[in-house]
């Protein structure tokens, strides 16, 4: 049966309403450029700064965090005090620096808000809230360009109101949420194990490159020379990755390097550390290390540098930034060669189950979240009567 034909055996001839999104929710605040018309009613909430968000955090927690980010936790009813709120919500971010897919979020239940712009039906007997949800996950690139600005964008919530939603009869929306809640639950699973087994990772990584005595130790400066970046703009296009301190930036026709190194932030985010074994260009927001491999594995000294929590080592204040002088006196461990390669090839294969887009786990969830998404679009997907808008 094509995606068609089930769409149309699922609404068995029945004609589905379009509506547009502020006849049929209630929104947090009264937004400005949207008449009273369009909001008699909106909510109560008390919003929350993030940093103020997760310092309410409490690991055996009843009240769910609703973040702006991808970052979520618990607190306490006790913790959460008078910003305590409860109710069946679909949220998306006043600002946000990355695609709407990721941070867009339900909750059912208690919980603390930050800075979410937070929608709700205005009669879950025609709209149900986790139908909204998923068809607001199916628009997330239309709402995308809603939003504005350089760097934090803030959405035009004329503009969001002002979408039209479908409202096929509530059986049609739950039997649709029924479908996608399971695509989801299996997405979970897999995600539940992948981050079950990134901690397994780590715990046996931390026991690999945790040496005692008889390991001798030296200075990360006997044993590489950190070296800075350039400028990459007068660089023509070709094969060689071009790096900054958030990963590859480009592809250029020219290379600073062409032996296997460690990329060190010294800028913005310092825990993002690169080993590259191919030739590349590294510009000025981070280091490049040659590496005395008389000594160190390159590999090695990588994942050993992965424990030591560089992303925690800033050295100014606004932008994190990092310092050769304070690298250069980490202290690194210099098992025999032939030890550091043992612990290479383990570390190795948990890397490939865990973190590889090819293999493993993430594969797997990728491949569950382009079906999932499918089958969502699909499902959302109704007719309109010949003649109506768009």
């Amino acid at each position: 049966m094509s995606g068609e034909d089930f769409l149309d055996k699922l609404l068995d001839g029945v004609v589905v309403e379009w509506k547009a999104l502020w006849e049929v929710t209630i929104w947090d605040k009264k937004f400005n450029a949207v008449s009273r018309e369009k909001q008699p009613k909106t909510g109560n909430y008390e919003y929350l700064l993030a940093v103020d968000l997760f310092k309410l955090e409490q690991e055996n927690g009843d009240v769910f965090l609703l973040s702006t980010g991808e970052r979520t936790g618990w607190t306490t009813e006790e913790l959460a005090g008078s910003n305590l709120r409860e109710g069946e919500v679909v949220t998306i971010p006043w600002g946000k620096s990355r695609p709407l897919r990721e941070v867009i979020k339900y909750y059912k239940g208690r919980f603390v808000t930050a800075d979410n712009r937070i929608a709700t039906s205005n009669d879950t007997n025609k709209l149900s809230n986790k139908f909204l949800y998923y068809w607001m996950t199916s628009r997330a690139e239309v709402i995308d360009t809603f939003y504005r600005g350089a760097g934090i964008q803030h959405p035009s919530m004329a503009a969001v109101l002002d979408m039209e939603i479908p409202i096929p009869p509530l059986h049609i929306q739950a039997e649709i949420v029924r479908i996608l809640d399971a695509f989801t639950e299996l997405t979970t699973e897999l995600t539940t194990e992948l981050t079950t087994r990134k901690k397994q990772y780590n715990h046996y990584r931390d026991q690999l490159l945790s040496f005692e005595e008889g390991v001798p130790f030296k200075r990360l400066g006997d044993v590489v020379r950190i070296k800075n970046g350039k400028d990459h703009k007068s660089l023509g296009e070709g094969d060689f990755p071009v790096y900054g301190s958030g990963g590859v930036m480009r592809f250029a026709d020219a290379f600073a390097y062409n032996k296997p190194s460690v990329l060190i932030p010294r800028k913005g985010s310092l825990g993002n550390l690169f080993y590259v074994d191919v030739p590349f260009w590294n510009v000025d927001t981070i280091f490049y290390t040659e590496i005395d491999e008389a000594q160190i594995i390159p590999k090695f000294l990588y994942y050993f540098l992965t424990t030591v929590g560089l992303g925690e080592m800033n050295q100014a204040g606004g932008v994190p930034s990092q310092t050769q002088a304070v690298l250069n006196e980490l202290k690194i461990p210099l098992p025999t060669l032939k030890v550091q390669r043992e612990i290479v090839a383990i570390l190795d294969k948990f890397d490939a189950l865990t973190n590889s887009i090819t293999e493993g786990l993430p594969r797997e969830i990728e491949l569950r979240q382009k079906q999932y998404e499918y089958y969502r679009d699909l499902l959302l997907s109704f007719p309109r009567l010949e003649g109506e808008m768009a």
